[in-house]
Protein backbone atom coordinates (compact mmCIF):
# COMPACT_ATOMS: atom_id res chain seq x y z
CA UNK A 1 0.00 0.00 0.00
CA UNK A 2 1.72 3.18 -1.44
CA UNK A 3 1.81 5.65 2.15
CA UNK A 4 0.44 8.32 -0.40
CA UNK A 5 -2.45 7.12 -0.46
CA UNK A 6 -4.89 7.48 2.07
CA UNK A 7 -6.80 4.05 3.11
CA UNK A 8 -10.54 3.89 4.04
CA UNK A 9 -13.15 1.50 4.88
CA UNK A 10 -16.10 0.95 2.63
CA UNK A 11 -19.62 -0.99 4.13
CA UNK A 12 -21.81 -2.12 1.88
CA UNK A 13 -25.35 -2.55 3.38
CA UNK A 14 -29.16 -2.87 2.52
CA UNK A 15 -31.92 -5.31 2.52
CA UNK A 16 -31.36 -8.73 1.87
CA UNK A 17 -31.69 -9.79 -2.00
CA UNK A 18 -30.96 -6.09 -2.88
CA UNK A 19 -27.53 -7.23 -4.96
CA UNK A 20 -25.08 -6.12 -2.42
CA UNK A 21 -22.28 -8.55 -2.97
CA UNK A 22 -23.71 -8.73 -6.77
CA UNK A 23 -22.95 -5.18 -6.90
CA UNK A 24 -20.04 -5.22 -4.74
CA UNK A 25 -18.09 -8.14 -6.49
CA UNK A 26 -18.97 -6.64 -10.11
CA UNK A 27 -17.27 -3.24 -8.67
CA UNK A 28 -14.31 -4.41 -7.64
CA UNK A 29 -13.73 -6.78 -11.12
CA UNK A 30 -14.25 -3.81 -12.97
CA UNK A 31 -11.34 -1.53 -10.96
CA UNK A 32 -8.70 -4.65 -11.33
CA UNK A 33 -9.14 -6.06 -8.22
CA UNK A 34 -9.89 -9.75 -9.23
CA UNK A 35 -8.79 -12.02 -12.36
CA UNK A 36 -10.80 -12.15 -15.43
CA UNK A 37 -10.87 -16.20 -15.29
CA UNK A 38 -11.33 -16.55 -11.87
CA UNK A 39 -14.61 -14.69 -12.49
CA UNK A 40 -15.03 -17.21 -15.39
CA UNK A 41 -14.38 -19.99 -13.18
CA UNK A 42 -17.70 -18.43 -10.70
CA UNK A 43 -19.69 -18.40 -13.46
CA UNK A 44 -18.94 -21.80 -14.69
CA UNK A 45 -19.70 -23.11 -10.95
CA UNK A 46 -22.89 -20.60 -10.64
CA UNK A 47 -24.39 -21.99 -13.84
CA UNK A 48 -23.76 -25.71 -12.65
CA UNK A 49 -25.86 -24.50 -9.55
CA UNK A 50 -28.36 -22.66 -11.51
CA UNK A 51 -27.63 -19.81 -10.38
CA UNK A 52 -25.93 -17.59 -13.21
CA UNK A 53 -26.58 -14.37 -11.84
CA UNK A 54 -24.47 -15.05 -8.77
CA UNK A 55 -20.82 -15.04 -10.06
CA UNK A 56 -20.12 -11.47 -9.14
CA UNK A 57 -21.75 -12.32 -5.65
CA UNK A 58 -19.37 -15.33 -5.18
CA UNK A 59 -15.85 -12.54 -5.39
CA UNK A 60 -17.24 -11.72 -1.53
CA UNK A 61 -19.44 -15.45 -0.51
CA UNK A 62 -17.16 -17.89 -0.12
CA UNK A 63 -18.68 -20.11 2.30
CA UNK A 64 -20.41 -23.10 1.10
CA UNK A 65 -23.63 -22.45 3.13
CA UNK A 66 -23.57 -18.82 0.86
CA UNK A 67 -23.35 -20.26 -1.85
CA UNK A 68 -26.02 -22.97 -1.53
CA UNK A 69 -28.81 -20.11 -0.12
CA UNK A 70 -27.84 -17.65 -2.47
CA UNK A 71 -27.24 -14.99 1.02
CA UNK A 72 -24.27 -13.38 2.48
CA UNK A 73 -23.98 -14.85 6.55
CA UNK A 74 -20.49 -12.65 7.51
CA UNK A 75 -18.76 -9.91 6.35
CA UNK A 76 -16.29 -9.68 3.36
CA UNK A 77 -13.34 -7.71 3.10
CA UNK A 78 -12.17 -7.22 -0.41
CA UNK A 79 -9.42 -4.21 -1.29
CA UNK A 80 -8.88 -2.34 -4.51
CA UNK A 81 -7.19 0.65 -5.24
CA UNK A 82 -8.56 4.14 -6.93
CA UNK A 83 -6.44 7.16 -8.16
CA UNK A 84 -6.35 8.38 -4.69
CA UNK A 85 -7.80 5.81 -2.15
CA UNK A 86 -6.86 2.36 -1.12
CA UNK A 87 -9.88 0.80 -0.29
CA UNK A 88 -11.26 -2.00 2.05
CA UNK A 89 -14.81 -2.70 0.63
CA UNK A 90 -16.93 -4.64 3.49
CA UNK A 91 -19.87 -6.57 1.97
CA UNK A 92 -22.21 -6.86 5.10
CA UNK A 93 -25.39 -9.25 5.31
CA UNK A 94 -28.88 -7.90 4.89
CA UNK A 95 -30.21 -11.12 6.17
CA UNK A 96 -32.19 -10.44 10.14
CA UNK A 97 -30.37 -13.32 11.25
CA UNK A 98 -27.20 -12.16 10.93
CA UNK A 99 -27.59 -8.66 11.69
CA UNK A 100 -24.64 -9.05 14.53
CA UNK A 101 -22.77 -9.47 11.63
CA UNK A 102 -23.73 -6.25 10.26
CA UNK A 103 -23.18 -4.56 12.38
CA UNK A 104 -19.50 -5.56 13.24
CA UNK A 105 -18.50 -4.82 9.25
CA UNK A 106 -20.66 -1.60 10.07
CA UNK A 107 -18.87 -0.57 13.14
CA UNK A 108 -15.29 -0.71 10.98
CA UNK A 109 -16.49 1.19 7.93
CA UNK A 110 -15.59 5.07 7.12
CA UNK A 111 -18.25 5.05 4.68
CA UNK A 112 -21.48 3.49 3.76
CA UNK A 113 -22.89 2.47 0.11
CA UNK A 114 -26.48 1.66 0.85
CA UNK A 115 -28.12 -0.43 -1.91
CA UNK A 116 -32.00 -0.10 -2.19
CA UNK A 117 -33.88 -2.68 -4.37
CA UNK A 118 -35.64 -0.89 -6.66
CA UNK A 119 -38.01 -3.62 -7.68
CA UNK A 120 -42.04 -3.72 -6.81
CA UNK A 121 -42.50 -5.16 -3.32
CA UNK A 122 -38.99 -5.12 -2.97
CA UNK A 123 -37.91 -1.36 -2.07
CA UNK A 124 -41.29 -1.34 -0.03
CA UNK A 125 -40.33 -4.56 2.03
CA UNK A 126 -37.02 -2.87 3.13
CA UNK A 127 -38.10 0.72 3.67
CA UNK A 128 -40.99 -0.55 6.08
CA UNK A 129 -40.74 -0.32 9.23
CA UNK A 130 -39.16 -3.75 9.94
CA UNK A 131 -36.93 -3.47 6.90
CA UNK A 132 -33.14 -3.73 6.50
CA UNK A 133 -32.68 -1.12 4.17
CA UNK A 134 -34.40 1.19 7.18
CA UNK A 135 -32.62 -0.42 9.95
CA UNK A 136 -29.34 -1.00 8.26
CA UNK A 137 -29.29 2.77 7.57
CA UNK A 138 -29.73 3.39 11.80
CA UNK A 139 -27.40 1.34 12.76
CA UNK A 140 -24.83 2.68 10.42
CA UNK A 141 -25.39 6.32 11.82
CA UNK A 142 -25.48 4.98 15.40
CA UNK A 143 -22.31 3.23 15.03
CA UNK A 144 -20.66 6.61 13.62
CA UNK A 145 -20.82 6.54 9.78
CA UNK A 146 -21.81 10.17 8.66
CA UNK A 147 -21.15 9.75 4.93
CA UNK A 148 -23.30 7.40 2.80
CA UNK A 149 -24.24 6.66 -0.73
CA UNK A 150 -27.38 5.23 -1.78
CA UNK A 151 -27.71 2.90 -4.92
CA UNK A 152 -30.91 1.91 -6.47
CA UNK A 153 -30.50 -1.53 -7.81
CA UNK A 154 -32.26 -3.86 -10.30
CA UNK A 155 -33.60 -0.83 -12.40
CA UNK A 156 -33.36 -2.93 -15.12
CA UNK A 157 -36.78 -4.50 -13.64
CA UNK A 158 -38.98 -1.95 -12.95
CA UNK A 159 -42.49 -0.93 -15.05
CA UNK A 160 -41.22 -0.14 -17.55
CA UNK A 161 -37.27 -0.99 -17.59
CA UNK A 162 -34.60 2.41 -15.88
CA UNK A 163 -38.28 4.26 -14.91
CA UNK A 164 -37.73 7.52 -13.79
CA UNK A 165 -40.83 7.85 -12.22
CA UNK A 166 -39.79 4.80 -10.34
CA UNK A 167 -36.12 5.94 -9.39
CA UNK A 168 -37.58 9.50 -8.02
CA UNK A 169 -40.51 7.89 -5.92
CA UNK A 170 -37.57 6.04 -4.30
CA UNK A 171 -35.47 9.21 -3.77
CA UNK A 172 -37.72 10.81 -2.23
CA UNK A 173 -38.90 8.19 0.10
CA UNK A 174 -35.30 7.28 1.38
CA UNK A 175 -33.98 11.29 1.22
CA UNK A 176 -36.92 12.06 3.87
CA UNK A 177 -35.53 8.82 6.21
CA UNK A 178 -32.06 10.20 5.74
CA UNK A 179 -32.26 13.50 5.79
CA UNK A 180 -35.27 15.01 7.85
CA UNK A 181 -34.72 18.71 8.24
CA UNK A 182 -34.00 19.29 11.81
CA UNK A 183 -34.73 22.45 13.94
CA UNK A 184 -31.58 24.95 13.76
CA UNK A 185 -30.14 24.15 16.79
CA UNK A 186 -30.34 27.59 17.85
CA UNK A 187 -33.80 27.00 18.31
CA UNK A 188 -33.83 24.63 21.03
CA UNK A 189 -33.61 24.90 24.42
CA UNK A 190 -30.31 25.81 25.51
CA UNK A 191 -27.32 23.26 26.60
CA UNK A 192 -24.16 23.85 27.43
CA UNK A 193 -21.81 21.01 28.63
CA UNK A 194 -19.02 22.52 30.90
CA UNK A 195 -15.48 21.50 30.68
CA UNK A 196 -13.99 22.67 33.20
CA UNK A 197 -14.66 25.85 36.22
CA UNK A 198 -11.84 28.49 36.67
CA UNK A 199 -12.13 31.27 39.71
CA UNK A 200 -10.21 34.19 38.21
CA UNK A 201 -9.09 37.35 39.71
CA UNK A 202 -10.98 40.17 40.24
CA UNK A 203 -13.84 38.57 38.03
CA UNK A 204 -14.74 35.52 39.59
CA UNK A 205 -16.44 32.05 38.88
CA UNK A 206 -16.30 31.30 35.12
CA UNK A 207 -17.65 28.19 33.53
CA UNK A 208 -15.95 27.15 30.00
CA UNK A 209 -17.77 25.11 27.77
CA UNK A 210 -19.38 24.62 24.15
CA UNK A 211 -23.11 25.44 23.37
CA UNK A 212 -24.89 22.76 22.06
CA UNK A 213 -28.12 23.58 21.43
CA UNK A 214 -29.78 27.45 22.37
CA UNK A 215 -28.33 30.09 23.03
CA UNK A 216 -26.79 31.84 25.99
CA UNK A 217 -26.65 35.96 26.91
CA UNK A 218 -25.69 37.73 29.60
CA UNK A 219 -28.19 38.88 32.29
CA UNK A 220 -30.30 35.28 31.27
CA UNK A 221 -30.77 33.19 34.22
CA UNK A 222 -29.29 29.39 34.05
CA UNK A 223 -29.65 26.41 36.07
CA UNK A 224 -27.00 23.88 36.09
CA UNK A 225 -27.90 20.32 35.55
CA UNK A 226 -27.96 18.20 37.64
CA UNK A 227 -27.90 19.74 41.00
CA UNK A 228 -30.01 22.23 40.37
CA UNK A 229 -27.90 25.13 40.94
CA UNK A 230 -29.36 28.20 40.02
CA UNK A 231 -27.60 32.08 39.10
CA UNK A 232 -27.67 34.95 36.80
CA UNK A 233 -25.20 35.29 33.85
CA UNK A 234 -22.87 38.38 34.62
CA UNK A 235 -21.18 38.15 30.99
CA UNK A 236 -19.88 35.96 27.89
CA UNK A 237 -16.69 35.94 26.81
CA UNK A 238 -15.18 33.94 23.61
CA UNK A 239 -11.32 34.21 22.70
CA UNK A 240 -11.26 36.86 25.74
CA UNK A 241 -13.57 39.41 23.60
CA UNK A 242 -17.11 39.92 25.38
CA UNK A 243 -20.36 38.28 23.38
CA UNK A 244 -24.36 39.53 23.34
CA UNK A 245 -24.67 35.98 22.71
CA UNK A 246 -23.31 32.84 22.02
CA UNK A 247 -24.40 30.11 19.47
CA UNK A 248 -24.58 26.75 19.06
CA UNK A 249 -20.84 25.58 18.16
CA UNK A 250 -19.23 28.57 20.02
CA UNK A 251 -16.37 27.78 22.50
CA UNK A 252 -16.95 30.44 25.51
CA UNK A 253 -15.97 31.44 29.21
CA UNK A 254 -19.15 32.85 31.04
CA UNK A 255 -19.04 35.00 34.43
CA UNK A 256 -21.48 33.45 36.92
CA UNK A 257 -22.41 35.75 40.21
CA UNK A 258 -22.00 34.31 43.65
CA UNK A 259 -21.15 30.89 43.07
CA UNK A 260 -18.12 29.11 44.63
CA UNK A 261 -16.34 27.04 41.94
CA UNK A 262 -16.58 23.76 44.22
CA UNK A 263 -20.16 24.21 43.24
CA UNK A 264 -19.89 23.25 39.62
CA UNK A 265 -17.99 20.50 38.36
CA UNK A 266 -17.19 19.20 35.16
CA UNK A 267 -20.05 17.72 32.95
CA UNK A 268 -22.69 19.80 34.54
CA UNK A 269 -24.61 21.29 32.01
CA UNK A 270 -25.91 24.73 32.08
CA UNK A 271 -29.51 25.40 30.66
CA UNK A 272 -31.89 28.72 30.71
CA UNK A 273 -34.20 28.02 34.00
CA UNK A 274 -37.40 29.10 31.76
CA UNK A 275 -37.33 26.96 29.06
CA UNK A 276 -36.96 23.13 29.50
CA UNK A 277 -34.46 23.31 31.88
CA UNK A 278 -31.79 20.33 32.40
CA UNK A 279 -32.79 18.28 35.50
CA UNK A 280 -31.33 15.41 37.03
CA UNK A 281 -32.70 12.09 35.35
CA UNK A 282 -34.59 9.56 37.63
CA UNK A 283 -34.22 6.91 34.72
CA UNK A 284 -33.68 6.66 31.13
CA UNK A 285 -34.14 4.00 28.15
CA UNK A 286 -31.40 4.12 25.85
CA UNK A 287 -31.04 2.09 22.49
CA UNK A 288 -27.88 0.12 22.90
CA UNK A 289 -25.23 -1.69 20.15
CA UNK A 290 -23.38 -4.37 22.04
CA UNK A 291 -20.05 -4.38 19.89
CA UNK A 292 -18.16 -8.00 21.05
CA UNK A 293 -20.48 -9.73 23.34
CA UNK A 294 -18.85 -12.93 25.34
CA UNK A 295 -20.32 -15.43 27.36
CA UNK A 296 -19.47 -14.91 30.57
CA UNK A 297 -20.74 -11.74 30.69
CA UNK A 298 -22.50 -10.81 34.03
CA UNK A 299 -25.10 -8.03 34.42
CA UNK A 300 -27.10 -6.68 37.80
CA UNK A 301 -30.73 -7.35 37.00
CA UNK A 302 -30.65 -5.79 33.40
CA UNK A 303 -34.28 -5.21 31.47
CA UNK A 304 -33.96 -6.29 28.21
CA UNK A 305 -36.65 -5.43 25.29
CA UNK A 306 -36.14 -6.89 21.90
CA UNK A 307 -39.60 -5.72 20.00
CA UNK A 308 -37.79 -3.49 17.29
CA UNK A 309 -34.53 -2.97 18.31
CA UNK A 310 -31.95 -3.86 21.69
CA UNK A 311 -32.75 -1.55 24.54
CA UNK A 312 -31.67 -1.13 27.89
CA UNK A 313 -33.47 0.48 31.14
CA UNK A 314 -31.06 1.75 33.44
CA UNK A 315 -33.03 2.94 36.75
CA UNK A 316 -30.07 3.89 38.73
CA UNK A 317 -29.00 7.57 37.10
CA UNK A 318 -27.31 8.77 40.41
CA UNK A 319 -26.24 12.19 39.34
CA UNK A 320 -26.74 11.84 35.79
CA UNK A 321 -27.17 15.30 33.96
CA UNK A 322 -30.62 14.61 32.30
CA UNK A 323 -29.34 17.00 29.25
CA UNK A 324 -31.61 15.20 27.12
CA UNK A 325 -32.96 12.69 24.63
CA UNK A 326 -31.18 12.00 21.15
CA UNK A 327 -33.84 13.42 19.37
CA UNK A 328 -34.30 16.57 21.42
CA UNK A 329 -30.94 17.14 22.23
CA UNK A 330 -28.30 15.13 19.56
CA UNK A 331 -25.15 16.15 21.31
CA UNK A 332 -26.14 15.09 24.96
CA UNK A 333 -28.18 11.73 23.63
CA UNK A 334 -25.08 9.99 22.37
CA UNK A 335 -22.90 7.95 24.32
CA UNK A 336 -20.42 5.00 24.38
CA UNK A 337 -19.65 2.53 26.76
CA UNK A 338 -15.26 1.63 27.01
CA UNK A 339 -13.51 -1.25 29.35
CA UNK A 340 -10.28 -2.11 29.46
CA UNK A 341 -9.15 0.44 26.90
CA UNK A 342 -11.92 -1.24 24.28
CA UNK A 343 -15.16 0.07 23.19
CA UNK A 344 -17.65 -2.50 24.36
CA UNK A 345 -20.83 -0.86 23.46
CA UNK A 346 -22.79 2.26 22.12
CA UNK A 347 -25.78 3.79 22.10
CA UNK A 348 -28.51 6.46 21.93
CA UNK A 349 -30.69 8.10 24.99
CA UNK A 350 -34.71 7.31 23.29
CA UNK A 351 -36.32 8.97 26.56
CA UNK A 352 -35.75 10.63 29.99
CA UNK A 353 -37.97 10.87 33.02
CA UNK A 354 -36.36 13.79 35.01
CA UNK A 355 -36.49 14.80 38.97
CA UNK A 356 -38.03 17.70 40.53
CA UNK A 357 -34.93 19.34 41.95
CA UNK A 358 -35.42 19.85 45.82
CA UNK A 359 -33.85 21.98 47.55
CA UNK A 360 -31.24 23.57 45.10
CA UNK A 361 -29.69 26.34 45.50
CA UNK A 362 -30.59 29.69 44.15
CA UNK A 363 -28.39 32.62 44.13
CA UNK A 364 -30.03 36.00 45.32
CA UNK A 365 -29.15 37.69 41.77
CA UNK A 366 -30.96 34.55 40.46
CA UNK A 367 -34.17 35.26 42.36
CA UNK A 368 -34.07 39.27 42.33
CA UNK A 369 -34.20 38.21 38.19
CA UNK A 370 -36.59 36.06 38.62
CA UNK A 371 -38.78 38.26 41.09
CA UNK A 372 -38.98 40.70 37.76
Amino acid sequence: MGKEKVHINIVVIGHVDSGKSTTTGHLIYKLGGIDKRVIERFEKEAAEMNKRSFKYAWVLDKLKAERERGITIDIALWKFETTKYYCTVIDAPGHRDFIKNMITGTSQADCAVLIIDSTTGGFEAGISKDGQTREHALLAFTLGVKQMICCCNKMDATTPKYSKARYDEIVKEVSSYLKKEPKRPSDKPLRLPLQDVYKIGGIGTVPVGRVETGILKPGMVVTFGPSGLTTEVKSVEMHHESMQEALPGDNVGFNVKNVAVKDLKRGYVASNSKDDPAKEAANFTSQVIIMNPWSDWKMDMPQFSTVTHPTLLLNDSHQAHGGGDFLEYPPLGRFAVRDMRQTVAVGVIKSVEKKDPTGAKVTKAAAKKGAK
